[in-house]
């Protein structure tokens, strides 16, 4: 129960406000108004006061404002909702009141204030949380009164007030960095005496000076250097030293310092350090910001995956790029396509795997008239959509790296496995030479070189050259038809020992090839046949199609795919299958020639004949495979007969392992017994057959020509036009790798020169500060320098 009482002036618990004269006590804690007071009450109902441990006074005043009944509107909610199936419902909202590790702590935990609401994700960069919810025991509306219940409000607009807000200017950085300024100005202002020993002469102004100095690292330390502090706790409550740990010591450490000396009148103190180092620290957090947002603007916007959405216009098939699919369009989306866009369903029999979406495996039938979400990949016959919102780029970028989709098999970057050491030996060194100054009797230079060592060896350089490089090679790759995944991917494409090939689709191309028919069709069966091919996304299905170049198409009824055999259902009341040898019924494959492939026809259980598939192989696959052959173990996993074995032996070595007839279980299973082998495995497939294979594999890439076939359970997309420049991404992964290396070499050696004067206690601490953001422009510039040079080098850039 709240008591108002009269207090003298202190500050909320919740939101660090001013208490006013008449103040709210709960639990034995002050609070400024019912809205902060209510807060704390939710969170100590539900156990969750660990809210209050990441950070001091985290929350934001709260005002009771809101109203929400416009968000009972099914219109509205259509409009603001991510996702909708029988069961959830997802959405994304933008909240400004984000700024702290307390507000990412509580609202990945919303779950235990409404158990309806089991998912939600934090972008802190855009301040943007992403929330999974059981629409039928918590409405949208009250998914926002819980959090605007706790201080989280969201700014709600119709418009895309997320990209808006993405790149909006981080103010209360902007603030730490003025005030530091500011401070650090006027302290350097009152140490010129001390610079130039002309203190001594005017005794009383040298002490009114140092307590001025003091007075200004107090907000510098208490306000603007503040993250460092709950950062580096939050990691040794973990037991996990991380790189804002060594920071945090030195900033206490100075103003301790500067403290003792200036109570005790035994020194001028280390005021103009301490105000120097946060300075420089907060403008190198706002410039590793703006590298991070630009990185993150070109992957959103410029990384279009190599997909060809096949649209309706007057009744023919054009195929068009994701990035210009418009409202009002008309889709075409076969068995094993991917929806790009937000639409309407017009006509067909769609049963959607939205296991992209929400990680469920169960297909979901939609009706016509029904709104079917991006993402979804249709299980049946093909369907034809209206599309009802632009495609979202960054909304597929975000499926692909969805976490349940990562293996087993992928290693910690050298950015993760170094930086933990870096730290303890920074400590180590810093402690060693302090002992030593101490034990010398030197108090100053032990002050001196501890605080030097831990500011001239600050690992800022390593935390920034691993993404600036990586994220430079993506960029590369992008403009070359090459989509990697993310950074930690370009790392495990340079550490690979074995390359495994699917054929169809892959080695062959899927745009040129010789289709010939053993057996009889009449022209009434032509269509009938070509009627079910429409249907599949299959390379060999379209190439067949393609030559039947049929004058119609019938509707389908009972329509299914069965992965690695072939395609079934009824046209105009009759049964046809259209596949491979392994989909007829035994004693009808059994009288049939064994090295004979291609598509294999039976209509109403009377088998047809066989469309003869005779495909070209890729545009320079030879030398390819060659280069390959020279570092590489090769293997090739193919669903197809063995009918090309000899010409894959003149392209391959003779002592190449080769596969055929595999299904998708036995090509995943191969995978795994390479693996189990300590094999480090590329698989190379065309998404289809091949989706468990790519997602088993240590790096996997889709092979794209003309087809919607995006595949987020692997690694990379590749247009089948740039197979040919596959060892020349590897390579640059690989200089990539060295270009780290070398950078982290050059900011050791700098390390290594400034410990060197550091530890003897001959490196003032502020001059120390200012090497520190220099080193890491270096490295900034040699970065970008060198992976342009081996760009060059390895013919990915002009």
């Amino acid at each position: 129960m709240s008591n108002p009482t009269v207090t003298q002036s202190s500050v909320c618990y919740h939101c660090g406000d001013k208490l006013p004269a008449v103040k709210l006590n709960y639990d034995e804690k002050d609070f400024c108004c019912v809205g902060c007071q209510s807060v704390y009450q939710i969170l100590s109902e539900n156990n969750m006061c660990n809210y209050y441990a990441y950070n001091d006074t985290p929350g934001q005043r709260i005002k009771d404002d809101g109203h929400f009944e416009y968000l009972d509107e099914p219109t509205i909610i259509a409009q603001l909702i991510n996702y909708k199936d029988k069961d959830n419902s997802i959405v994304t909202f933008y909240i400004p009141a984000i700024h702290c590790s307390s507000c990412i702590w509580l609202l990945e935990h919303l779950y235990k204030i409404n158990p309806a609401i089991f998912s939600s994700r934090i972008d802190f960069l855009k301040r943007e949380v992403t929330i999974s919810y059981k629409h039928d025991k918590v409405s949208l509306r009250q998914v926002v009164e819980v959090l605007n219940q706790i201080g989280y409000e969201p700014l709600i607009s119709l418009q895309d007030v997320v990209k808006e807000k993405g790149n909006s200017v981080n103010k209360q950085l902007i603030w730490k960095i003025a005030i530091a300024g500011f401070c650090m100005g006027n302290v350097m202002l009152f140490s010129f005496p001390e610079y130039f020993g002309l203190s001594a002469l005017e005794k009383q102004f040298q002490d009114l000076f140092a307590w001025l100095n003091l007075a200004f690292c107090i907000p510098v330390t208490f306000y603007c250097a503040k993250e460092y502090f709950t950062s580096a706790y939050a990691s040794l409550k973990q037991k996990y030293i991380n790189l804002d740990t060594p920071l945090a010591l030195i900033i206490a450490v100075l103003f301790i310092r500067t403290a003792i000396s200036t109570i005790f009148n035994d020194g001028p103190g280390f005021g103009d350090t301490l105000t120097g180092l946060v300075f420089l620290l907060l403008m190198g957090k706002w410039v590793k910001q703006r590298t991070y947002h630009h990185i993150s603007f070109d992957r959103d916007y410029r990384s279009y995956f190599p997909i060809a959405i096949t649209t309706l216009k007057d009744n023919r098939e054009k195929p068009v790029a994701i990035s210009e699919i418009v409202v009002g369009d008309r889709l075409l989306i076969r068995n094993g396509e991917l929806v790009p866009a937000d639409a309407i369903l017009m006509k067909g029999d769609a049963w959607l795997d939205m296991s992209f979406v929400t990680g469920e495996a169960e297909p979901q039938q939609k009706v016509l008239g029904e709104i079917v979400y991006a993402g979804g990949r249709q299980m049946g016959e093909a369907i034809e959509l209206e599309v009802v919102k632009p495609a979202s780029q960054s909304y597929l970028t975000g499926l692909w790296n969805k976490e349940f989709y990562k293996t087993d098999f992928k290693k910690r970057n050298f950015n993760d496995s170094i930086a933990k050491y870096f730290s303890i030996g920074v400590f180590v060194v810093a402690f060693v030479s302090t002992g030593y100054w101490l034990w010398m009797g030197d108090n100053a230079k032990a002050w001196s070189a501890f605080t030097a060592v831990v500011i001239v060896a600050c690992p800022c350089v390593l935390a920034l050259s691993t993404p600036f490089t990586l994220s430079a090679i993506l960029s590369v790759f992008d403009k070359k038809g090459f989509y990697v995944k993310n950074t930690d991917a370009v790392e495990q494409l340079a550490d690979l020992d074995t390359v495994v090939f699917d054929k169809t689709g892959t080695l062959t191309s899927t745009h040129h090839s010789e289709i010939t028919f053993e057996g009889n069709l009449t022209p009434g069966e032509k269509l009938l046949v070509a009627s079910l091919l429409y249907n599949s996304s299959h390379p060999l299905s379209r190439q067949v199609l393609k030559a039947l170049n049929p004058s119609k198409i019938y509707s389908i009824a009972k329509y299914n795919e069965v992965v690695g055999k072939g395609i079934m259902g009824v046209v105009n009341g009759r049964m046809i299958y259209a596949g491979s040898k392994r989909g007829l019924p035994f004693e009808i494959a059994a009288a049939q020639d064994k090295e004979n492939g291609g598509v294999h026809i039976m209509i109403d259980e009377v088998y047809k004949g066989c469309f003869s598939v005779e495909q070209q192989w890729r545009e320079g696959i030879e030398p390819l495979i060659s280069h390959l052959n020279e570092d590489y173990d090769l293997k090739v996993l193919s669903g197809d007969t063995n009918k090309d074995e000899p010409q894959l032996k003149k392209i391959f070595k003779p002592s190449t392992s080769m596969l055929f007839n595999q299904s998708p279980v036995q090509k995943l299973d191969e995978i795994k017994a390479l693996q189990a082998r300590n094999k480090k495995v590329m698989m190379l497939g065309d998404g289809l057959n091949d989706a468990g294979a790519l997602k088993q594999a240590n790096f996997g890439i889709a092979i794209t020509d003309n087809i919607n076939n995006f595949t987020p359970g692997c690694d990379a997309i590749m247009s089948g036009s740039s197979l040919g420049l596959l060892p020349n991404f590897i390579q640059l992964s690989k200089d990539g790798l060295t270009t780290i290396k070398i950078s982290f070499a050059i900011a050791t050696s700098y390390n290594l020169i400034g410990v060197y004067y550091a530890v003897q206690g001959t490196l003032y601490p502020l001059v120390a500060a200012i090497l520190m953001p220099i080193s890491t422009i270096t490295i900034i510039s040699f970065t970008s320098l060198a992976t342009r040079y081996f760009a060059r080098k390895n013919g990915l850039r002009s």
